[in-house]
């Protein structure tokens, strides 16, 4: 453990930091789960609906830095895909 008032305040700023970020993440992929679970009982307007709110949330967790932006765009892409497949098998 650090000594050092600075090295003390630099450890807590980091605990603090790593405790948002933690759950930032888990709420992202929360709404993940939920776009996920929509798909898999083929509720098409629920998974449209959990997309938008999971893009959102992902958008908010790369700009607050917490992930990249091309993985927040990685997620966002695939969960589109899978609700756009469920719309394909629900026209068809």
């Amino acid at each position: 453990m650090a000594n050092i008032k600075s090295s003390l305040k630099d450890v807590e700023r980091s605990e603090k930091r790593n405790s948002r970020n933690r759950s930032a993440k888990a709420r992202m992929r929360t709404f993940c789960k939920k776009v996920l679970s929509a798909v898999d009982a083929k509720d098409l307007p629920g998974a449209e609906e959990a997309l938008r709110q999971a893009v959102s949330v992902l958008a908010v967790t790369a700009r607050k830095g917490i992930i990249h932006d091309n993985a927040a765009a990685r997620h966002a892409q695939r969960l589109n895909a899978k609700v756009k497949g469920l719309a394909l098998a629900h026209a068809s």
